[in-house]
């Protein structure tokens, strides 16, 4: 009985490293995660410099996210964290890009009555993202492309890629602002919910809520509990004044979240990721051959 024991044993152990001898001799490791080669802070300096220098990875995505109230049921960091995902998705579709470190501030201002908003000025963030900018192209990259996932700080994201793009273009590299993942998202994805009867929302509602529940819903990005009661101040037509008479709701919330769901939040997020690619291609294919530097 004791025999065939020792010879499993050995057998195992000799498979074992048979199998280590295979990995140490030659055999492929296991391939990282997409996120750990297209995200420039998961990456290691020699990685950096093999995307930049072998792969061909010239692009680097500069993404800003946001600190701000969501309304009772949503966490303050949802920007953020939509955006890694987001930016992260977009570096992926375009196979030639890094991902530079989410921001985690926005153009805005913070209200005790809400807390949770931590804002910058307008002059503030466009600095920080200019000088962002400059740093990934010491690094090597060839071309950035600026990108907000707040209201807040677009206007600044376009001026600070129009100045770097006319500073560095006759050195070959190209610095672009995309508005589309904001802005044509947004509004396209606000135009398909009217047409369906969806209420309209500004903030923390059907959108934001909806985004946060498809990406975070089962880790705590949302208070699931809560929606059913997520219903803020009316949005008014353009340059209506509210009537002072009615008693204000003053939760976070502009609109009305109640019909939120995961999958309305898919459609947005698919959005604002093939917008982003299709604007970013189509900025890239107006360059000029790249010069040597």
């Amino acid at each position: 009985m004791v025999m065939p024991m020792r010879i499993t044993i050995v057998a195992l152990v000799l498979a074992l490293s048979g199998g280590l001898a295979t990995r140490a001799s030659g055999t492929p490791a296991p391939k990282r995660s997409a996120r750990a080669v297209s995200e420039l802070e998961m990456m290691t300096w020699p990685e950096v410099y093999r995307a930049i220098h072998e792969q061909g990875k010239t692009v680097a995505l500069v993404y800003n996210g946001g600190t701000e109230q969501r309304g009772p049921q949503n966490v303050n960091g949802g920007h953020t964290m939509i955006a890694r995902v987001i930016v992260r998705r977009i570096a992926e579709r375009l196979g030639n890009a890094v991902v530079a470190p989410v921001l985690p501030f926005s153009v805005n201002n913070a209200t005790p009555a809400h807390p949770g908003t931590i804002g910058l000025t307008g002059s503030t963030f466009a600095l920080i993202n200019e000088e962002i900018a400059e740093q990934l192209i010491k690094n090597g990259f060839r071309t950035v492309v600026l990108m907000g996932d707040h209201g807040g700080g677009q206007k600044e994201l376009k001026v600070v890629a129009e100045k770097l793009d006319r500073r560095y273009q006759p050195e070959g590299i190209r610095v672009f602002f995309a508005g589309d993942v904001y802005a044509k998202a947004l509004a396209d994805f606000n135009e398909w919910l009217r047409v369906r009867g969806y209420p309209a929302s500004v903030h923390a509602g059907i959108q934001d809520t909806s985004e946060m529940l498809h990406l975070g819903g089962d880790t705590g990005w949302v208070r699931k509990e809560l929606i059913p009661t997520a219903i803020g101040d009316p949005v008014l037509p353009r340059d209506a004044q509210p009537d002072p008479s009615q008693k204000r709701i003053d939760n976070g919330i502009l609109g009305d979240a109640r019909r939120s769901t995961p999958a309305l939040g898919k459609r947005f997020v698919d959005m604002k990721v093939d917008y982003a690619v299709a604007e970013i291609r189509r900025l890239m294919a107006g360059q000029a051959p790249t010069a040597s530097r």
